[in-house]
């Protein structure tokens, strides 16, 4: 029998009712709270009309509505669907027809900006507090769905064609419960951060699911940016667990270098674990010197739910992996042509219980990503020693005169010079070679190092291949909702500045 998130956590929650189960804007709310939050939002859902199978859209920031909705939503036999207002109007409404929500919960700072379209497209929406109540609305019913589905994840698919991850209640249940087996030291009682966007993966199944199901509490905070309330919670919850993307490990690691903020507390945390993006080099070396304790890296995917890999402690860490797979997956190695290798770098290809059917409501995308069970993650990736060391995604290697350049690799040694902050390389159209690596380069403070100076450090560490032609300096760089550097805006930049 398949076991349901509602039946986990309503159990879980209720056997500790009067233990802390959330913290927000400064203060401690217990289970019994959380429960009365979800209670109440479960009533306004089945007023309005929501049924077994029917989808619920929330645009709304991290805030304790969105952990009491989707338990609502899931008590009703429903599926959850956060979604990124910032992603655009044009973009939402080709995912907003796909889903054909049932409704649209909005903050209320959002309110202007989405409902006259929402109004438009003969959506019902809701406006809500961030701490609830839910107000009395009339959805409208979609095609329903199977009950079994939990979650829905939306991203822009690289056709332009809206794409949405739609992950299961035994995706998630097996996602969490293999993640808390594989990292030692988890513990319930434990206190997460809960800061990433809850319309992606990563911080939705980690740091509210996760928590949830395993007893263990989050300290609530909207978002990252401005980064003051996420130092407050880190300080005052107190944090001792820290799942976050590289981004926010760099700010964090810099406000403790200008003395903004005190390097004990992110010492004191039992974990902090990076996923997401690629992790600087650079920054394990700064975790070490500043905090006394270094940061390690996971790896997953949206369609993973997300966790894939994760290094289990601090003993047993290698840097510049993304430490061994977790529990419940099969995996296997192919070329790019799909072929299966027996060597030990290619693609990985997955199957497990975490892993999605496919996409939503979308063959044709689902037949591009999937064999069967086993999904594409179009990563290329080496095993060592049970140990992936991601080496780039399938479409960002780079081919010169065809051979395969690495930005990853390009990118470590540029960060090995010591007026580098941070490097991005890029593959360029070029007549002759096919492809040229361009580098964008974020210098240190005080810097003045030049583009020839950078160059020649390349030359003297790398095969000429793989050098890059041209250095751009950039002051800083395009970044996802996640915090994840965007190199094909970066692409597209310089190939309109090319013209």
């Amino acid at each position: 029998m398949t076991q349901r998130l509602e039946a986990i956590i309503d159990e879980t929650v209720l056997a500790h009712k009067d233990d802390p189960c959330y913290w927000w804007e400064g203060a401690w709310y217990s289970g019994a709270d959380f429960l009365r939050l979800a209670d109440a939002c479960e009533r306004a859902l089945s007023d309005a009309g929501f049924t077994e199978g029917q989808r619920l859209v929330v645009m709304m920031k991290n805030c304790p509505i969105i952990p009491a909705l989707s338990l609502a939503v899931w008590r009703l036999g429903g599926a959850f669907c956060p979604l990124n207002v910032a992603a655009g109007m044009l973009s939402l409404q080709g995912t907003l027809d796909l889903i054909e929500p049932f409704a649209v919960v909005l903050s209320d700072s959002v309110k202007a900006e989405v409902g006259q379209f929402l109004q438009e497209k003969g959506i019902a929406c809701a406006v809500c507090p961030p701490e609830g109540p839910l107000p009395s609305f009339k959805g409208v019913p979609g095609k329903p769905e199977s009950r079994d589905l939990a979650v829905i994840f939306a991203t822009s698919g690289t056709t332009g064609l809206p794409k949405a991850v739609p992950l299961t209640h035994t995706n998630l249940v097996d996602n969490c419960r293999q993640t808390w087996e594989a990292v030692e030291g988890l513990e319930p009682g434990d206190v997460f951060l809960n800061v990433l966007p809850n319309f992606h993966s990563f911080g939705y199944t980690v740091s509210t699911v996760l928590p949830l199901t395993m007893r263990a509490r989050m300290a609530i905070v909207p978002a990252f940016l401005p980064p003051q309330p996420a130092m407050k919670a880190i300080l005052e919850a107190p944090v001792n667990i820290l799942f976050a993307v590289p981004a926010i490990f760099s700010y964090l690691l810099g406000a403790v270098e200008r003395g903004a903020f005190p390097g004990e507390a992110l010492g004191r945390t039992k974990l902090m674990i990076s996923g997401g993006d690629r992790l600087s080099p650079n920054l394990h070396e700064h975790a070490l010197r500043l905090v006394g304790k270094d940061v390690m890296e996971g790896y997953g995917l949206t369609e993973t739910s997300p966790v894939v890999a994760v290094n289990r402690s601090y003993e047993t860490h290698r840097a510049g992996t993304v430490g061994p797979f977790i529990g419940g997956y099969e995996w296997h190695l192919r070329t790019r042509e799909g072929q299966r290798t027996d060597e030990d770098e290619g693609v990985l290809w997955v199957r497990g219980p975490s892993v999605t059917k496919g996409y939503f409501r979308a063959p044709e995308l689902t037949a591009e990503r999937f064999d069967g069970d086993w999904f594409n993650t179009g990563d290329y990736v080496r095993i060592e020693d049970g140990y992936i060391r991601i080496l780039d995604r399938v479409t960002d290697i780079i081919i010169v005169g065809g051979f395969n350049v690495y930005p990853q690799e390009v990118e470590k040694v540029l960060t090995e010079h010591p007026d580098v902050q941070t490097a991005i390389v890029v593959g360029m159209p070029h007549p002759v070679s096919g492809e040229i690596a361009k580098a964008f380069v974020q210098r240190r403070e005080g810097s003045a190092v030049t583009d020839r100076e950078l160059v020649k450090f390349a030359k003297e560490r790398l095969a000429h291949f793989k050098v890059p032609r041209s250095v751009e300096f950039v002051d800083s760089f395009p970044l996802s909702g996640t915090g994840k550097i965007l190199r094909r805006v970066l692409r597209q930049q310089a190939g309109e500045r090319a013209l």
